[in-house]
């Protein structure tokens, strides 16, 4: 096989693998057996490996002696961490976003935070947190940072599929609106202390939430949630 032709299956096993963690098709704890995922993907096994070792380095996956490799399961500790690094990275990129944004841009945007509204006022938290997540993805693309958007990507992927119920805190939804609300209209008024500032609060006070979520619920099995940030 040519050397392009192994670079793209490696590129697919690593796609297909990574997906299928996120979607939650594989779940946090189950083994990631070679064999299996070539047979179930249709790719080779070595590109499968290859894979699992980038995924590893990604913090998707865990690799342990005699037992191999499994999908990796967060807690709510870690997930806090995570937060607390995306607010600084995120933070800064609020910031080139304010720098950057165009009149088109800044449309964009307002018109996301009014489907959100609307979405909270019919009571659909779901699709309210899907444009949560695009509202965070916009901004990221309007500040044009790569490195910070390259990490950050890698940190959100690690919560995507053991996501915690911060949305649902009684109030939370509500505060979530305000505070996008804030950033954009920091980010429209191109006042980046104010957006690096807002972007800052929101997620230190979903890490909050989380925190809060934590202590007051029983332990129980990881499942997919709405992603409020």
């Amino acid at each position: 096989m040519p050397v392009s032709e192994k670079a793209t299956e490696t590129q697919t096993a690593y796609y297909r693998v990574r997906q299928a963690i996120l979607a939650e098709e594989l779940l946090p704890g189950q083994r990631l057996v070679e064999k299996e995922l070539a047979e179930r993907f249709g790719l080779g096994r070595a590109a499968i490996r290859t894979a699992l070792a980038r995924l590893e380095q990604e913090g998707l996956v865990k690799s342990e002696p005699f037992r191999g490799a499994t999908v990796r399961a967060i807690d709510e500790a870690e997930a806090v961490e995570i937060l607390e690094a995306r607010a600084a990275l995120e933070s800064l990129a609020a910031r080139y976003a304010a720098r950057k944004a165009t009149p088109e841009q800044v449309e964009r945007l307002e018109d996301i935070l009014q489907q959100m509204e609307a979405r909270y006022e019919a009571g659909d938290l779901l699709g309210m947190s899907e444009l949560n997540s695009e509202l965070h993805q916009r901004l990221l693309e309007i500040a044009g940072h790569r490195t910070a958007a390259r990490l950050i990507e890698s940190l959100r992927a690690q919560n995507v599929r053991h996501q915690f119920r911060t949305i649902l805190v009684p109030g939370r939804s509500r505060r979530s609106l305000e505070e996008h609300r804030r950033i954009v209209q920091a980010v429209a008024a191109h006042d980046e202390e104010k957006a690096a500032q807002a972007m800052l609060e929101h997620l230190s006070q979903v890490a909050e939430a989380l925190r809060q979520s934590a202590a007051l619920t029983t332990p129980q099995p990881p499942s997919p949630i709405l992603e409020e940030a």
